[in-house]
C-alpha cells in the first residue's frame, strides 16, 4: 500500500528522499561557497489562455500573455568573462551536417558566442572535471532511469552532458506555436474519433485509422470529456534535418515521459556552471510544475479543493523515478492500483489510515489496456476495478484520459498536417517528416522497393524499437523487415533517411558531434496552454548513432531559450565582490512556493 496516508506528500519514494537529501546539501555547500541555494522552483502562475476546445468548431486560439515567463534567472556571484578579440578555438570538427551551436566553418553561431567563448577558455581539461561534478552529483541525488537487460531491471545514473543547446527566442516563439497548434488539433481528432467522426466521413482519416486502430477504445464512444481535451500533455519529437529545417517527428500521448529530467537536467546544469545564468538570460522550466497544478486541478469534476493522486504501475516500472518525482514536487499521492477502489457508488476512493477519501482527478501513468481490468485486460493487477465506469459517469478524471493513443499512432502521424486544415483552417506551422503507411498499396511498394535508403518503423512501438535504419542494417534485417511489412502492412511506416543536427558533446574527454533531437513537453487544458521552454535535447552517444533513446545508450543535455546574450567584457569576481547585499541567494527561477516547499521540507526530513 502505498497511500495509506492522510492528505500528506507521499514519501513512498525512497530514491525521491535521497534526492530532496542530497539537493539540501548540495545548496548548502553551493552557499558556504558563495554561489547561493539552488532548490527547485515551484512557482504556480495563473494561465492566461482561456479559449476551450469546442469539438462542434474549431477554437479561436489566441495567445494572449507571456505564459508567466519572469525574465532573466540570475546567479548573483560571478559574471561571464568575455574578453575582447578572444579566440574561439576549441579542439571541435563538426561532422558536415547541421550544427546547433557552429556553423560550417567551425564558427560559433551568434546565439553561443558568449557560451563559446566560455568553453575556449575554460579549455578541455576545466570542461572534463565540470563534466565529473555533474556526473557526481548525478549519483549523489540519485537521478536514475531503469532499463532491462536478460529479465532483469538495472537503475542506471542518469547520462548528462555539460555542454548545454541553445535555442533562440525567437525560432522558439515559432516553435511553440507550432506544438500548441498540433496539439490542438489532435485533441479535435481524438473527441471527433469518439463521438461523430466528421472527419472520417469526409474522407481525410480512412476509417481503418480510427475505429481499426489498435489503439481505439470502443469503452470511450460518447464520452464527454471537460472543454473536449482528452490529450492533456504532450511530448513532441522534434529533429532538426541537414537544411537546418526543424520538423515534428512524434506525438506521444498516451503516457509522455522525460519532463523530470527536463527540471532535474536544469538544476544540475545550474550547479555546474552558475556563471554562465549570468550571461544569457534563460527562460525558466521550473514552472511546469505549478502549471500541471493548475491543469490538474482545472479538470476536477465538481470539486473546489480537489484531491489528485498519480497513478504508478509500481517500482519495476522504467520511468518510475518520475512518477514519484510529479507526485513529490505537486505534494500529492503516489498510488498503485490497489491503494484505490470503486463501490457501486462509481466512485474513486483512496485507502487512507482514516479511511476512504474520495478522489477526483488521476494522473495516470498506466497505458489504457492495464488501467481497468472490468473494461481491458481481466489479468492486469495494477489496475483499478471499475475505473473506467467511474470516469464515464463523469465522477473523476482521467489525465491524459483513456483513448487517447488512437492520435499516437505513427500511421496517424502523416495526416496531422490534414487534420490542422480540417479542424482549424489553418496552415502548420511545424513541418512533419514525409511519411509513407505501408497500408497504402503504392506507399508500400515504394517502401520495399527502396528500404536500404528509409527508416522504417512499427507504428505502435515506442522507445526506439523496431526501428530498421536502411543504410546501416545489413541485407538479413532488410529481408527480415520487408517480411513483416508484407504480412501486416498497417503496422509499418516509413520516412527518408535524415542526417539530424549535432551538438559538441564530451565523449571521453573529447568534444564530438553527436546527433540529438529535442523532446518539449505541451500541457492543454480548459483554460489554457504551456510549453516547457525547451525541453529535453536527447543525444544518440554513439558515434554515428541517430537512436537518442536512454534505453538504448542516449544522453541528455540542458536546453537553453535564450532571448539575448550579454557580452559585457568583465571578468568574473569573488563572491565577495561586486555583488550586493540585498541580493536573493537564488535567481528568481529557483524561488518556492510555500506548499511544495512545505512538502520538499517534509521529504528531506
Amino acid at each position: 500500500m502505498l497511500a495509506m496516508v492522510a492528505r500528506t506528500p507521499t514519501t513512498a519514494a525512497t530514491g525521491l528522499m535521497t534526492l530532496c537529501c542530497a539537493r539540501s546539501a548540495i545548496d548548502a555547500n553551493l552557499t558556504a561557497f558563495g554561489r547561493g541555494s539552488l532548490g527547485p522552483v515551484l512557482t504556480v502562475k495563473s494561465t492566461s489562455d482561456r479559449d476551450r476546445i469546442d469539438r462542434n468548431r474549431p477554437p479561436n486560439w489566441e495567445n494572449k500573455g507571456s505564459h508567466g515567463r519572469n525574465g532573466a534567472a540570475t546567479v548573483p556571484t560571478y559574471a561571464l568573462a568575455i574578453p575582447r578579440g578572444v579566440e574561439w578555438d576549441l579542439p571541435y570538427l563538426p561532422s558536415g551536417g547541421y550544427d546547433e551551436l557552429v556553423d560550417a566553418d567551425g564558427r560559433p553561431r551568434p546565439i553561443a558566442g558568449p557560451l563559446w567563448s566560455h568553453l575556449a577558455r575554460l579549455g578541455i581539461d576545466a570542461l572534463d572535471e565540470r563534466q565529473r561534478e555533474a556526473d557526481d552529483e548525478v549519483r549523489q541525488v540519485g537521478l536514475t532511469f531503469r532499463t532491462y537487460e536478460d529479465d532483469a531491471s538495472i537503475d542506471r545514473p542518469w547520462p548528462f552532458d555539460v555542454i548545454p543547446r541553445i535555442l533562440d527566442a525567437a525560432e522558439w516563439a515559432r516553435i511553440e506555436a507550432g506544438l500548441i497548434q498540433r496539439l490542438i488539433a489532435l485533441n479535435h481528432f481524438i473527441d471527433d474519433a469518439y463521438h461523430d467522426q466528421h472527419i472520417v466521413r469526409a474522407g481525410v482519416v480512412p476509417d481503418e485509422l480510427v475505429t481499426g486502430s489498435p489503439n481505439f477504445r470502443p469503452e470511450c464512444v460518447g464520452v464527454d470529456v471537460a472543454g473536449g481535451v482528452w490529450a492533456h500533455i504532450c511530448g513532441s519529437d522534434l529533429v532538426r534535418a541537414e537544411d537546418g529545417t526543424l520538423f515534428s517527428l512524434e506525438d506521444n500521448l498516451r503516457v509522455p515521459s522525460g519532463v523530470s529530467y527536463v527540471l532535474e537536467n536544469r538544476l544540475v546544469a545550474k550547479h555546474v556552471f552558475p556563471e554562465l545564468f549570468r550571461s544569457y538570460s534563460v527562460q525558466p522550466v521550473d514552472q511546469y510544475i505549478g502549471r500541471l497544478a493548475e491543469l490538474l486541478a482545472s479538470v476536477a469534476p465538481n470539486s473546489t479543493d480537489p484531491r489528485i493522486v498519480v497513478l504508478t504501475p509500481g517500482v519495476h516500472n522504467s520511468a518510475y523515478f518520475e512518477h514519484a518525482f510529479l507526485a513529490q514536487q505537486l505534494g500529492v499521492d503516489l498510488v498503485e492500483g490497489s491503494d484505490l477502489v470503486v463501490p457501486d457508488d462509481n466512485t474513486v476512493y483512496i485507502k487512507t489510515i482514516d479511511g476512504l477519501e474520495r478522489v477526483d482527478v488521476i494522473y495516470r501513468r498506466v497505458d489504457d489496456v492495464f488501467l481497468d481490468p472490468e473494461a481491458f485486460r481481466r489479468d492486469s493487477v495494477i489496475g483499478v476495478p471499475g475505473l473506467m465506469r467511474a470516469w464515464s459517469s463523469g465522477n473523476v478524471a482521467i489525465v491524459n484520459a483513456p483513448g487517447t493513443g488512437i492520435a499516437d499512432d505513427k500511421g496517424v502521424y502523416p495526416l496531422v498536417p490534414a487534420m490542422i486544415r480540417f479542424y482549424l483552417a489553418e496552415e502548420p506551422i511545424l513541418p512533419n517528416v514525409p511519411t509513407w503507411r505501408c497500408a497504402d498499396e503504392a506507399a508500400r511498394k515504394h517502401v520495399l522497393a527502396n528500404l536500404g535508403s528509409l527508416v522504417t518503423k512499427p507504428a505502435n512501438e515506442s522507445g526506439g524499437y523496431g526501428i530498421v535504419i536502411g543504410p546501416t542494417a545489413g541485407p538479413e534485417a532488410l529481408v527480415h523487415v520487408a517480411r513483416r511489412i508484407e504480412q501486416h502492412p498497417a503496422g509499418w511506416v516509413a520516412q527518408p533517411m535524415l542526417r539530424l543536427s549535432t551538438m559538441p558533446t564530451l565523449v571521453d574527454g573529447e568534444i564530438a558531434p553527436r546527433h540529438v533531437d529535442l523532446r518539449p513537453f505541451t500541457l492543454l487544458g480548459p483554460e489554457g496552454s504551456y510549453v516547457t521552454p525547451g525541453g529535453l535535447t536527447r543525444v544518440a552517444r554513439p558515434v554515428g548513432s541517430l537512436i537518442v533513446n536512454s534505453s538504448q545508450g542516449g544522453g541528455s543535455k540542458d536546453t537553453w531559450v535564450v532571448d539575448g546574450a550579454i557580452a559585457e567584457p568583465h571578468m568574473p569576481q569573488p563572491a565577495s565582490e561586486g555583488v550586493a547585499d540585498d541580493q536573493p541567494d537564488s535567481p528568481p527561477e529557483f524561488h518556492q512556493s510555500a506548499a511544495p516547499a512545505a512538502a520538499r521540507m517534509e521529504m528531506a526530513q
